[in-house]
């Protein structure tokens, strides 16, 4: 029966059957008890809410009561045929899918990586990409399967009520964008419907499937099983599990999970136990998944007993459970409210590696579960890693558990507790800061109020910007009542709101500044304060300039710097008429003192105020208001009003820019007199080359000799066509009637030819001919190894070792291609299992230093035992390369051979010295593959199962390429399935070495399990895996399951077949010169390749649009504009619908940047966005930095508006566009507006203390000090007013960079605060560590703050800088004083000292740790991240 049919009768089956109690609209979604193979959750160590028992209620309709029919989303339309849907799109709206879909990978990427680093994802982050993928408008099959598969367990966070909708939501909206579904979709949202406990209808389910003509499989009806069970219905499982059995559907150990489960549910538990005999009779052992199901069916009950034994039991049979195995029983106890018996549990835990990020996903569910008692206490078992900590003085334990139970509206009582317990046990030092800046950037005010009370009884500040989160949401919604309220609030807790927030944050809500008193003084608040009148004047002056001369004047108004209300005073200006107050206030500010702050007059703040002014006007503003401002200048004249020549200056060039000439003339009567008089104001061709015949060569050279001409040059050529035809006889012959004329050249052809022919004898005479005639002529080094090889293989290796010696004599030098034909040269004699040969010519070749010891040489000596069956001489020869040469040479092959013999003495031995030697986890490694390879899989798979084992993505690709290139599957599989729950294992990438051999073999029915196997565990695909897939299927005429993804090059083909088609001459002539002209491109020879191409075109020779592309990214990355667009005009005259390639305009961006051409730059920019290109981070960064160079605001401010256009694709930084708006304005003169732009970053709510660094390394290079004063006093403000101490760091640090050691001092003296910013102090060291000759600017910085950081951070630092400076006397010196501290020196630290030490010639006095930089390195980072994973816990 075909299967279409089958599935009509299941459903009809399960339609007659007992269904579930449930409304049918509703479709299941209830956790997972189970666990086939490695479902996503366990696979990266993701949350355990969902996994465990107990129904969500469910959705109700608000108006009907009834469950609603919007649960389950429609299918009905997702059976739209893909041609159709294809042949709806254009040609440019395909290329724009495809490079949105590429733009999109990052965001894919950092999302994997979340997933794989802490098991999670955020609901924002998601969010934020499923807003990405609606925007492009094209999503593609995996991106949906992608966001659907991450509606579970990966969002521990969210409520399971939450997670159902938000999956229903991305269901809907999908299909509406026209995404294809297939039964990986369908099968996808089962299980999220079961992670996340939802009811529904399994026949209702079916239906839909069956209505969008999607066929279940194997996995989908293993689900439905699950469904069935987790609400303990083993009829309606019983249904499905007889049709499974009548199609031949194989029943799996996911089956039986779930039948625990549903027996244990139902009340049967006795039943649920027997499910593991019946399991093996069937020939299937119980894995730990199966006891795991067990394990919460007796956690459910609160059986404390059968718990215990279970977890005996499982050891028992070698199915060892892990930590968050463990966890999923606890999860599952707190659910059921057995809290007593949890400590029990907690016991058990032996907080292997990833145990941090498994417990706080754990601590997440049960907070979002109301059980944060429960969390708490796992909270406490943290290890705090105090004595490892870079930074034990500030440990922060609990930061995730404490925003997630403000998330989750915790009771403040509760929140209070927990702050207090963390703090009294010193595992978090500011706690109840932590938590209001929490509820602060969630918005709830009544618990920020609360909290601030408690921070205040505990004599910790409270700073105005703290109410500015709260205040936000209010302005925007026009609520004055939460605006009062918030005001009451910072009354009560004594905190006056200043400038800031009163302007920006409280009077907007108002309608005028009367009605903002008035309901300010009914509400009780005071209005005395410094801020409100500031904020009046920024009020007033916005709207009345009579008004606020009055108060301006008044001379009881206090002191009040211009900076606070310039920006209104502008606004106010640019929108007067009221010319003759405009000249009042202006005069006032001249002459005024209290107007002016700093070093700055009252004369200066006037004149660049007058600056602003005008810089703040558009083009058309300016033009529209020249009668105003013309008599507004005259009027200052009148006043005695002078302004600087600089500013003269600035506003002369903006008239210029605004094209308002006129007005110069107005400015220029307010520069001092003296000043205006002083200052005077009113090609070769181709060369063609080839080898020649040889009898015509030697025609020639009998009549140049019958001629008595000299014969060298033809001579040589003669024996060269000959050696090019094998025809060594008449080589010979020839170099014997012409033995005086024969050169060197001639010489070597020759030595090389008997090689060929193993003619050794020969190949020795014309060598020692060839020295007789001239002892200092020198083989190249290829024609010596062939020489040595040629000897080696006719026994003659005394004389090989000969000729090595002489290559050492005259210093031959050997390229990597050379060490190739060395090792095949070993290679060679070892075959024969020549052994003592072998080892003298390997002897030789590393005693003369002709080459390196590597794995690769060391290898054919091992070769030569194997091939002699000595297994105890072969791991004897290995273990003395290692200890001769830090290499273990084919210990694999060693092992496979020892464990095949069953040689366990030897083996173990081979295992003992690779662990002491490269470390346990490479032994484990060697150990897994050598069981793999004699098809021990039970061994391998203990092996694997390792508690605290990790992914090594380089040894599992070693031997996946292995296993792909010696055709073994069995081994390729079995390994594929072994690493299931291996930690930070990549599933993808195990599988598709699968789907590679499946592909070279041609077998579509194993690749078609393979990808019912990632679907059973829930793996997500990448594109390149399922373009395998469908090209495996394609092959052989089976139909793709799945919407296929279209990569770029393919979309880039078919598009240039339908633009261009080759033309004669391209297609004929051009293919050689299009070769050679990409050579050229990728050699860096772009020049060469102009010229090349240039006398192509002049032949009338046409070239494909990809090599005129190539040739034009190749000199525009030279900065050959000029050029590279002479090559795009003679490639449009070949092809007129040719363009530059997105590559192509990216590098032209740059170039134009590069050479100040900033709006041709902008031009190609919008040009490219035009035709739905995406520019590149380098393109933009280029065009903003030379925009600020050229002080072009407006410039800078429409290409931040056209990067937004693109939403987050580019993942570009917002402080490139800051930073160079800043610059542009120090460029124009108008420093002040630089430092509002800047401050105005670091006084938002939302700040994360960006790097401004750049801007004070311009302005340092420039030599700027009045910008660098202003922005000296800014920094300073931020941190003595705001403390925030990142800009201020920023500067200290560029000082020391420059080497301006006093002016980082004085910096330091001002702002204290610097010291204490350890991450940034640290980031300094480890960015100066990177380069040599940085020690100086370290031990400067040490000099100011001795302490910064601890010296177990120091002093690898130190190490490194004398390390790359070679300065082997100072690594020394730092070594010993770190053992006369009692520091232990970190392996990588050890690992680069013994380098210095074997690179000056000496011995370390030390052991040199046996592992690779890299392995030290990486374990380094895993330190950091874990100290780091505590910290944000």
């Amino acid at each position: 029966m075909p299967f279409h049919c089958a599935t009509e009768n299941m459903a009809a089956l399960l339609r007659s059957a007992r269904l579930l109690r449930f409304s049918p609209s509703g479709l299941l979604h209830i956790t997972g008890t189970k666990r086939n193979g490695p479902p996503l959750g366990r696979l990266y160590s993701g949350a355990l809410g969902g996994r465990l028992p107990g129904v969500c209620g469910r959705q109700k309709d608000p108006a009907t009561g009834n469950v609603s029919s919007r649960v389950w989303p429609c299918a009905a339309g997702c059976a739209r045929s893909y041609a159709t849907a294809t042949e709806q799109k254009n040609e440019s709206s395909a290329m724009l899918r495809s490079k949105q879909s590429q733009q999109f990978d990052w965001a894919l990427a950092k999302l994997d990586s979340s997933v794989r680093r802490t098991g999670r994802i955020t609901k924002t982050f998601l969010l934020r990409i499923f807003h990405d993928i609606c925007r492009t408008g094209y999503p593609s099959s995996n991106q949906a399967l992608l966001l659907l598969r991450s509606c579970g367990l990966l969002l521990p966070e969210v409520p399971l009520e939450e997670r159902t909708e938000l999956a229903h939501r991305v269901w809907e909206k999908l299909k509406e964008l026209g995404a294809q579904y297939d039964v990986s979709h369908y099968n996808a949202l089962l299980k999220v419907y079961l992670q996340n406990e939802f009811k529904f209808s399994p026949n209702d389910f079916l239906a839909k499937m069956e209505a969008a003509n999607v066929q279940p499989n194997r996995v989908t009806y293993q689900r439905l099983i699950a469904a069935y069970c987790q609400n303990g219905d083993i009829e309606g499982a019983s249904t499905i599990l007889g049709f499974m059995k009548s199609k031949d559907l194989p029943i799996t150990e996911a089956v039986f999970n779930s039948l625990v489960t549903g027996h244990a549910r139902a009340g049967d538990i006795k039943s649920a136990e027997n499910i593991l005999p019946v399991m093996r009779g069937a020939g299937i052992e119980p894995g730990p998944d199966t006891y795991i199901s067990l394990l919460n069916a007796h956690a459910e009950k609160g059986d404390l007993d059968s718990l215990k034994k279970t977890m005996e039991a499982a050891e028992s049979a070698d199915a060892s459970l892990m930590d968050r195995d463990v966890m999923q029983v606890i999860f599952t106890l707190a659910k059921a409210g057995h809290q007593q018996h949890i400590p029990d549990m907690v016991e058990r835990l032996r907080h292997e590696r990833g145990y941090v990020p498994d417990a706080m996903n754990l601590c997440l569910s049960l907070i979002t579960q109301g059980l944060e008692d429960t969390a708490f206490n796992i909270l406490k078992t943290f290890p705090t890693l105090q004595s490892e900590s870079f930074n034990t003085d500030a440990a922060n334990l609990g930061n995730f558990f404490l925003r997630h139970c403000v998330d989750m509206d915790t009771s403040l009582e509760k929140i209070g507790e927990f702050c207090k317990e963390l703090q009294e046990s010193n595992l978090h030092t500011s706690a109840l800061t932590f938590t209001l800046s929490c509820a602060l950037e969630a918005k709830k005010t009544a618990l920020s109020l609360k909290l601030m009370k408690l921070i205040k009884e505990q004599d910790l500040p409270i700073r105005p910007h703290y109410f500015w989160p709260l205040l936000t949401q209010h302005v925007k919604d026009g609520n004055t009542a939460g605006v009062v309220e918030v005001l009451k609030g910072m009354q009560e807790l004594e905190v006056s709101p200043d400038v800031e927030t009163l302007t920006t944050y409280v009077l907007p809500v108002f309608p005028s500044m009367e009605a903002a008193r008035q309901t300010l003084q009914d509400a009780g608040i005071s209005l005395k304060s410094e801020g409100f009148l500031s904020s009046e004047v920024r009020s007033v002056a916005v709207s009345n300039l009579a008004e606020l001369y009055t108060i301006l004047s008044d001379s009881s108004c206090p002191s009040m710097d211009l900076s606070t209300f310039r920006g209104s005073l502008i606004q106010g200006f640019r929108k007067s008429a009221d010319v003759e107050s405009m000249v009042k206030i202006t005069e006032l500010l001249y002459k005024d003192e209290r107007f002016s702050a700093g070093n700055s007059t009252a004369s200066e703040a006037a004149d660049f105020f007058l600056y602003n002014l005008i810089n703040s006007m558009s083009e058309g503003e300016v033009q529209a208001q020249e009668d105003k401002l013309r008599k507004y200048f005259n009027q200052l004249q009148a006043q005695n009003i002078i302004i600087s020549r600089n500013i003269y200056r600035g506003i002369k060039n903006l008239l210029d820019s605004y094209n308002v000439p006129e007005l110069i003339k107005d400015v220029v009567a307010l520069v001092d007199p003296q000043d205006r008089v002083s200052n005077g104001f009113p090609s070769a061709s181709p060369r063609v080359t080839g080898t020649e015949n040889s009898a015509f060569v030697q025609k020639r050279l009998a009549e140049l000799k019958a001629e008595n001409k000299p014969l060298g040059a033809t001579l040589k050529q003669a024996i060269h066509a000959l050696c090019a035809e094998e025809n060594l006889q008449r080589a010979l012959e020839l170099k014997q009637e012409h033995e005086e004329e024969m050169t060197a050249g001639g010489y070597a052809n020759l030595i090389n030819l008997c090689c060929r022919h193993d003619n050794v004898e020969e190949a020795l005479n014309l060598k020692r001919e060839m020295s007789r005639k001239d002892s200092s002529v020198t083989l190249d080094a290829s024609k010596y190894i062939v020489l040595v090889k040629t000897l080696s293989k006719n026994g003659r290796v005394d004389e090989a070792v000969d000729i090595l010696k002489e290559m050492k004599e005259k210093e031959v030098a050997l390229n990597d291609s050379h060490l190739t034909m060395l090792f095949f040269t070993l290679s060679a004699v070892a075959s024969k299992g020549d052994i003592p040969s072998v080892r003298l010519l390997q002897d030789t070749i590393f005693t003369l230093g002709l080459a390196k010891p590597t794995s690769n040489l060391c290898s054919p000596l091992i070769t030569a035992y194997l091939e002699s069956k000595d297994l105890s001489g072969a791991l004897e020869a290995a273990l003395e390369c290692q200890k001769l040469y830090s290499h273990l040479p084919r210990i694999h092959d060693i092992i496979v051979a020892l464990m095949e013999k069953g040689d366990t003495e030897l083996l173990q031995r081979a295992m003992d010295f690779v662990s002491q030697e490269r470390g346990e986890m490479t032994m484990l490694y060697d150990l897994f593959f050598g069981f793999l390879q004699t098809g021990r899989y039970r061994e391998a798979r203990k092996i694997v199962e390792t508690p605290g084992l990790r992914a090594r993505p380089g040894r599992l690709n070693w031997y996946a390429e292995k296993c792909i290139s010696s055709n073994q599957m069995e081994a390729l599989e079995q390994m594929a399935d072994m690493t299931d729950k291996l930690f930070e294992c990549d599933r993808d990438e195990m599988y598709s070495y699968v789907l590679r051999l499946c592909k070279v073999q041609n077998n579509w029915e194993k690749a078609e399990a393979v990808w019912t196997k990632m679907q059973e565990n829930n793996i997500i695909p990448r594109e390149r895996t399922l373009q395998m897939l469908a090209d495996i299927l394609k092959n052989n005429g089976k139909e793709v399951p799945f919407e296929v993804p279209e990569t770029w090059y393919t979309q880039a083909a078919t598009t240039q077949q339908v633009k261009t088609a080759p033309t004669p001459s391209a297609a004929e002539g051009g293919t050689e010169f299009q070769t050679r002209l990409m050579a050229m491109c990728k050699r860096g020879k772009a020049t060469e390749a102009y010229k090349m191409l240039k006398e192509v075109n002049n032949k009338g020779v046409a070239l494909d649009p990809g090599t005129y592309d190539q040739v034009i990214r190749a000199l525009l990355a030279k900065g050959s504009i000029e050029d590279a667009m002479e090559v795009k005009d003679i490639a449009a005259s070949h092809l007129p619908n040719f363009s530059l390639s997105e590559i192509a305009t990216n590098l032209l961006i740059v170039s134009h940047s590069k050479k100040d051409q900033s709006k041709e730059a902008l031009e190609k920019l919008k040009s490219m966005m035009q035709k739905n290109y995406v520019p590149s981070q380098l393109a933009i960064t280029r065009l903003v930095q030379a925009l600020g160079n050229h002080g072009d605001v407006a410039g800078i401010q429409e290409v931040e508006s056209l990067v937004h256009s693109l939403g987050g694709s580019l993942n570009l930084s917002s402080m490139v566009f800051v930073n160079n708006t800043a610059l542009a304005h120090i460029k124009n003169g108008d420093v002040d507006s630089a430092v509002e732009v800047l401050e105005a970053v670091f006084t938002s709510p939302d700040s994360t203390n960006p790097s401004i660094s750049f801007v004070f390394r311009k302005v340092l290079e420039d030599d700027n000090d009045k910008a660098l004063d202003k922005l000296s006093a800014m920094a300073e403000r931020l941190a003595n007013h705001f403390a925030c101490y990142r800009p201020a760091s920023d500067l200290f640090l560029r000082l020391l960079d420059m080497d301006k050691v006093e002016d980082a001092k004085f910096m330091l003296a001002r702002c204290h605060g610097v010291a204490e910013q350890k991450s940034v102090l640290v980031s300094f060291l480890s960015q100066k560590a990177q380069t040599p000759g940085q020690v100086g600017k370290i031990k400067a910085l040490l000099s100011l703050i001795p302490d910064f950081t601890e010296k177990e951070v120091l002093y690898p630092y130190l190490m490194k800088c004398h390390v790359l400076d070679k300065d082997l006397s100072s690594a020394k010196a730092l070594h010993e004083q770190m053992q006369k501290e009692g520091i232990v020196t970190d392996e990588l630290s050890l690992k680069r000292l013994a380098g210095l030490y074997r690179d000056a010639g000496e011995t370390a006095p030390f052991t040199e740790p046996p592992e690779s930089f890299k392995f030290y390195a990486e374990k380094l980072k895993e330190r950091a991240a874990k100290v780091q994973t505590t910290a944000d816990a």
